[in-house]
């Protein structure tokens, strides 16, 4: 088992391992879980005694305002005061929601996060952020509410489909651009019965801590975890959400790498090819750069009305400036490129030395 720590602005544990023992905090308990994990959230209510339970169906369609209001009338039907504890077992989505349900209900109740995928481990889990989505685009609805602890038990895994397994390593493989540690882009050795996987997860949630420590509120320094991102939520909402999470980072972490090679930095191409080439996504629909405009437009990131993209320039050198509009058509042109559909296009490159 593997125990880190988030210290600021609010310290909570988060444990990485198997067969940990979740903990039963003194009070009301309710427990939200994904479907797709419901055996695992069964013997966890019944293991703490939790008599309050929902089932939602994961997946970005957990993130919506109605989904939202359903489990915020759960609780206020079962009455439950201002002492209770949330747990939430799930994915992303479900992190995201019951988090934001958490910061909300009566003004703010404690909760536990218990993540299910990898990409709940590596990132939604771990952070503070909590959110929902709107039809205009993801994540613009959210509030910063840390959780009162992180327990990721990887026999929770079990039943992960390897599509969804490898997505949620996209993120990890970002915290290895963003720290320059050449271990998270290591990928290829990267399965479910790896008997390095709890390292390499832990490993990767060292740096998004390192980041989130450093900047809670996303002023500065934590910008650089939206590596990828900016256009990874635009395709998304594009593709109304015919492209998964992870498969639009990675796609947008090969437009990333070609925005830094392009403005002069290191050429991460071929280590971004790579993942692709291990991750095998579909391939990238040929969508004009002006349907993606509208989303773009309300990327979170923006400043006195300028997008403001982060760029790699190198192993742990990012840059989060704004750039010309003829680069950014330039370089998407030439994703669309690559990532279309073809023999040898994302074939999997040579592996780090």
């Amino acid at each position: 088992m593997h125990s880190l720590e988030v210290r600021h602005p609010i310290p909570y544990p988060v444990q990485i391992g198997r067969g940990l023992e979740v903990p039963a905090l003194p009070g009301p308990k309710a427990l939200l879980y994904d479907q797709a994990a419901s055996s695992y959230a069964q013997r966890l209510a019944q293991r703490l005694g939790i008599g309050h339970t929902l089932g939602l169906r994961g997946g970005e369609g957990a993130k919506r305002l109605s989904v939202y209001g359903r489990v915020l009338s759960w609780l206020a039907k079962n009455a439950l005061p201002r002492d209770t504890t949330l747990y939430i077992v799930g994915g992303g989505s479900l992190t995201d929601l019951g988090g934001f349900v958490a910061a909300t209900y009566l003004r703010g109740i404690g909760y536990l996060s218990l993540p299910t995928t990898t990409l709940a481990i590596v990132d939604a889990a771990v952070g503070n952020k909590t959110g929902l989505n709107l039809p205009e685009g993801k994540n613009l609805v959210g509030a910063f509410h840390p959780p009162k602890g992180v327990y990721a038990d990887l026999e929770a895994l079990a039943t992960l489909p390897l599509s969804l397994f490898k997505e949620g390593l996209v993120e990890a493989f970002k915290h290895g651009l963003i720290r320059g540690d050449e271990a998270l882009l290591r990928v290829e050795l990267l399965k479910p019965d790896w008997a390095g996987l709890e390292e390499y997860l832990a490993r990767a949630v060292e740096v998004k801590i390192g980041i989130v420590e450093a900047d809670p509120t996303e002023q500065g320094e934590r910008r650089k975890l939206n590596l990828g991102h900016t256009l990874a939520h635009a395709l998304e909402g594009a593709t109304q959400g015919g492209l998964s999470h992870g498969v639009a980072v990675a796609y947008g972490l090969l437009f990333a790498a070609l925005l830094g090679r392009a403005l002069g930095g290191a050429d991460l191409v071929p280590t971004v090819k790579r993942l692709l080439g291990w991750l095998e996504p579909p391939p990238l629909p040929p969508l004009p750069w002006e349907a993606l405009f509208p989303f773009l437009l309300r990327d979170k990131k923006k400043q006195d009305h300028t997008l403001r993209w982060v760029v790699p320039m190198g192993l742990g050198r990012l840059e989060v400036r704004p750039v010309a509009e003829g680069v950014l058509l330039d370089c998407y042109t030439e994703l669309l490129s690559l990532a279309s559909p073809g023999p040898g296009r994302l074939a999997k490159g040579p592996p780090l030395e």
